[in-house]
């Protein structure tokens, strides 16, 4: 992501989250290190079926709409205006619409439900930090495109309809793959999708003001990488952030960009790297998709979930036909903790939300809790390999922080079911690196058979070695891009 479009200030104190207070739920399975977590999974079913007790629960159907038509459509219920817990369910209804905004993506909200919901949407798209920030970053940044919230009967909703995209999976001819990260960039020559060269740099782009320089320093590891290669076909890469065609609209490493730069420089960075390349076959995606299409090119399945957990969350789909989407996967904007003190996202100024629980963020955010000493000012990522030492050697406090995480990503995915058909889910990133990252994963399946027995026997983890963590990405990468025939 990039700079925030609105400042944070007090924004996290204009989502009354106390209003869920009711309906919070302490998990089964409580996470060692942060007592409070109340997954918002739970706080729904407990307020939906509170809302049939009564005899008073009004169906309400949301859907959200990109331009071009794909929309996505889900139901919920709420409770009539004048009920006492109205403003839990108006609340509930703005934390769905959330989710789907960020990962179906989409500037037009529809909604069939009383006044009163409709109103409370409105309000807070246009009066709060949090709703002002997700409305001008996905409409106004990611789709350049007003925000709107649409009052409608069912019946006039578009059509729920989503395009598929034949991105990856082509493995012919000499390619480069690149994923481009926050504390590192990587680059990869592959060959009929064959590794041959794959290499690791570190960086500090998020830093770096002068675009030329983020150029500069991305043609150094294509070319490296071409050093191995007899030619190149194709070019494929990932990186944390939003890219519509090809264009940047939204991405932390380039925050350091002025506003003016951004738009000249920034945007078409990778259309003009793809123009050096003298115009062969280039595609750049979000890095979460690769992962997910990684993972489903290396266990040969579909309906799969990746979560790369680094210096944010990243999350891309594979649908269960085995292509991708144009959906956004931005999970970590994604609210998954319902508690009136759960952490605040620095960008949107919201609470809850993913980045804050799935990624180097959680792992710093933690170490207090367990009680591991670290200098002040030590930057995030030597305090998640401070932890992946400690946990080498089987540490306590160590293991506390990985169990806590993996509780995160069970809970998280008792969410992510109701926005995706999920049959499948591989964990990357540089988070889940060593014996950690299985912890991770046992955990989370230990939720799902607590707390809803039917998905954990639906739902399969995969694991890949730390060779194919890397290799594996690097292939993904390198495959997106289709060399036509000579």
């Amino acid at each position: 992501m990039s700079e925030p479009i609105v400042a944070v200030g007090q924004g996290a104190e204009d989502m009354p989250l106390a209003a869920l207070a009711p309906f919070l739920v302490r998990p089964r399975m409580v996470p060692p290190l942060d007592e409070a977590f109340r997954p918002l999974s739970m706080a729904r079913r407990s307020f939906e079926a509170e809302a049939g007790r009564s005899g008073r629960a009004v169906p309400v159907v949301l859907g959200v709409e990109q331009p071009g038509g794909a929309t996505s459509v889900r139901e919920t219920v709420v409770l009539p205006d004048d009920d006492p817990s109205a403003a839990a369910g108006h609340l509930l209804a703005e934390r769905l619409v959330k989710s789907l905004l960020w990962s179906r993506g989409g500037s037009r909200v529809w909604v069939d439900g009383p006044a009163g919901l409709v109103e409370s949407l409105r309000r807070h798209y246009a009066d709060t930090t949090p709703g002002r920030f997700d409305a001008a970053t996905i409409a106004a940044t990611v789709y350049q495109t007003p925000f709107e919230v649409v009052a409608a009967p069912r019946s006039a909703f578009p059509p729920a309809t989503e395009p598929t995209s034949a991105l990856g999976g082509h493995l012919d001819g000499c390619r480069i793959g690149f994923d481009l990260g926050a504390s590192d960039r990587k680059a990869a020559a592959v060959i009929d999708g064959e590794v041959v060269f794959s290499e690791e740099v570190l960086w500090d782009p998020v830093h770096q003001a002068d675009p030329q320089w983020h150029f500069d320093q991305i043609m150094d590891s294509l070319r490296r990488a071409a050093a191995h290669l007899p030619r190149v076909d194709a070019i494929g890469g990932s990186s944390a952030g939003i890219y519509v065609d090809g264009r940047v609209r939204v991405a932390s490493l380039f925050r350091s960009v002025p506003p003016e730069l951004f738009g000249s420089r920034v945007e078409g960075l990778f259309l003009d790297i793809q123009e050096a390349w003298g115009g062969i076959p280039f595609a750049v995606i979000n890095d979460g998709e690769v992962t997910a299409l990684s993972g489903a090119m290396l266990a040969g399945v579909g309906g799969l979930l990746g979560i790369a957990m680094g210096s944010s969350e990243a999350a891309g789909y594979v649908t269960r036909d085995r292509t991708l989407t144009r959906r956004l996967n931005e999970l970590a904007f994604a609210p998954i903790d319902g508690s009136p003190g759960a952490p605040v996202d620095e960008w949107s100024g919201d609470r809850g939300c993913g980045a804050q629980y799935l990624s180097q963020q959680a792992v710093a955010r933690l170490i207090p809790a367990a009680a591991i000493p670290v200098p002040a000012g030590t930057p995030v990522p030597e305090q998640l390999v401070l932890v992946q030492d400690l946990m080498a050697g089987d540490d306590v406090r160590a293991r506390l922080i990985y169990e806590t995480i993996g509780t995160y990503l069970g809970y998280a995915l008792l969410e992510y079911r109701t926005l995706y058909e999920l049959d499948n889910v591989l964990v990357l990133g540089r988070v889940t690196s060593g014996p950690g990252g299985d912890l991770i994963v046992d955990r989370a399946a230990d939720v799902l058979r607590a707390e809803d027995p039917a998905s954990a026997e639906t739902v399969t983890f995969h694991r890949v070695s730390e060779r194919d963590k890397r290799h594996g990405q690097a292939v993904a990468a390198a495959s997106l891009p289709e060399i036509p025939p000579h």
